[in-house]
């Protein structure tokens, strides 16, 4: 089914994981957005060929969906294991840092991390009043985004076994092929990871990316991990997937918007 095609209407829709109850948070999908045509729905991202002011309208829904009282913060994402602090001085939407994670112990802010088949991952330590949001890529993931997350959460008071984590919707392991190159990069450095891979047609893999984002957590200590399990590729009505739109031939992609704040004062 082509994205023109599909009918994203409704509230916007937000899931949530059991880990962070209690803490606002969303991993949001496409329903209830503005955007039309190909990226119809809450489409949260300026990189797609969207009116900004759409966007924009996307983003304060999906705000008022988890923290209507908070600022929204993010960052130019790039694939990389760089994780910034929020301090005194939040940046604006023209400044923002590049990065692919970010960790405010202020109430006042809600994080937001964008993703389009990659796992967003979002963190929090109730009793030190931080919280964290990164982009897991395959990339960043293997690189060590979520151990740079942990990092900076420690550096104000957080620790890892008083931390929980939830893997929010991202490409599953049925959707996601790969070549054996891929795989072998994985091996070279841990043999272990082979647990993430399962064979193909010739000479290819499907990976588990949520899978292998959630092991990096668990290895890095974390009280309590969840992954939520919904694939981005196979469910075109609730989420956007760069993937499928490739596959469709489709000229552009939308983007889906994963948020955490601290309680409200």
């Amino acid at each position: 089914m082509k994205s023109a095609d599909i009918d994203v209407s409704g509230p916007v829709q937000v899931f949530q994981a059991p880990c962070l109850e209690g803490v606002p948070h969303g991993f949001l999908g496409r329903r209830g957005g503005v955007s039309g045509g190909e990226i119809a729905g809450l489409n949260c991202g300026l990189g797609a060929n969207d009116d900004p002011a759409l966007v924009a309208e996307n983003r304060d829904r999906a705000v008022m969906a988890v923290a209507p009282w908070a600022r929204l913060l993010g960052v130019y994402q790039i694939h990389s294991a760089d994780c910034v602090m929020v301090g005194d001085k939040p940046w604006n939407e023209v400044q923002r840092p590049k990065a692919d994670a970010l960790v405010v112990d202020r109430p006042g802010i809600v994080l937001g991390i964008l993703t389009a088949d990659c796992a967003p991952v979002l963190f929090a330590d109730r009793d030190a009043g931080v919280v964290g949001a990164a982009h897991a890529g395959w990339k960043g993931a293997f690189a060590g985004i979520t151990d740079s997350t942990i990092a900076a959460m420690e550096a104000r008071g957080a620790k890892r076994e008083r931390i929980v984590a939830a893997v929010g919707p991202c490409i599953a392991q049925a959707s996601y092929e790969v070549d054996s190159g891929f795989r072998d990069q994985f091996l070279r450095r841990d043999p272990a990871t082979e647990a993430f891979f399962v064979a193909g047609r010739e000479a290819h893999y499907q990976f588990d990316l949520e899978g292998f984002v959630a092991s990096q957590l668990k290895r890095a200590g974390i009280a309590r991990v969840e992954g939520l399990g919904l694939d981005t590729y196979a469910d075109p009505q609730a989420f956007y997937s760069y993937r499928r739109a490739t596959h469709l031939g489709e000229a552009d992609y939308g983007r889906q918007i994963s948020l955490i704040a601290l309680p409200q004062d």
